[in-house]
Parts: C-alpha cells; structure tokens; sequence
C-alpha cells in the first residue's frame, strides 16, 4: 500500500515558517485550531514540529511573560518538547502507522528532507474505519 495516497500535499497544509513571530504562529494555530503544526524553512524543508506546549512555555521561560517580546521572538528560536520525526515517501504503510499512533500527524519528506506532505492519523483512522470493519 502506498502511502502517498493517505497524503496532505504541502500546498495544502498548515505550517510555520522558522523565520516568523511567536506572535504568526500563535495566530495561525488559533485560526485553524491546531494543537502542532510542522515548521519548514524559506525553502520548505521540513525543520521540526511547533506545539501549543512550546508557545506557553516560551512565552513563560524564555519571554518572562512579555508578550511585547513576542512579536520579534522568532519560531527558530522556541525550544520544542520534540518533534515529529519525519518518513520518507518511500516508508511502508506499517512504518506510517507506527509514527500515528504516536503522533497527530506524520511529516513526509522526499530525500533531501523537502516536506512534501502530512499524513493525519484521522486519515487514517477513517481509512481503516471504512474499509476493514463492518458496522451492524
């Protein structure tokens, strides 16, 4: 099974970039209401994961609380609990749902770490929902 098809392109996904404001992300991630949201590079690489968790605790250790700071304090800066570790395209359905049961999403990247894509364990989780287990 390819696990592309299971696939969110990076055109229409949710990310942050590493060079914007504490400020961008966090109004970003309250617009769409996401708990994580991949952070990428200027050229769309895949950098690590951005959290709710992550935002409160810069805003509180390493802002003291000033959320005048905030608006020139830079995502690349924000110390992050963990990222999500990112597969390749050409990962097997079995190392896919390894990392989304662990994780909200899955980052995929092509060889040279570019994202190319989310894998939602929602997406998943319905996948499996509609095509394995019948409802009586």
């Amino acid at each position: 099974m390819d696990i592309l098809a299971f696939m969110k392109p990076t055109r229409e996904v949710v990310t942050v970039r590493v060079e914007s404001s504490l400020v961008e992300a966090l109004g970003t991630m309250e617009k769409y209401r996401f708990t994580s949201v991949p952070i990428i590079d200027a050229r769309g690489y895949y950098v690590g994961t951005l959290s709710e968790g992550d935002l409160l605790w810069a805003i509180k250790n390493q802002l003291g609380f000033d959320m005048g700071k905030a608006s020139t304090f830079l995502v690349g800066k924000i110390k992050r609990n963990r990222d999500y570790e990112p597969i390749p395209a050409t990962a097997t359905i079995d190392q896919l749902i390894g990392k989304a049961s662990n994780e909200n999403f899955v980052p995929i990247v092509d060889e040279d770490n570019l994202l190319i894509g989310i894998v939602t364990r929602k997406t998943l989780l319905n996948y499996f929902f509609e095509h394995q287990f019948v409802v009586l």
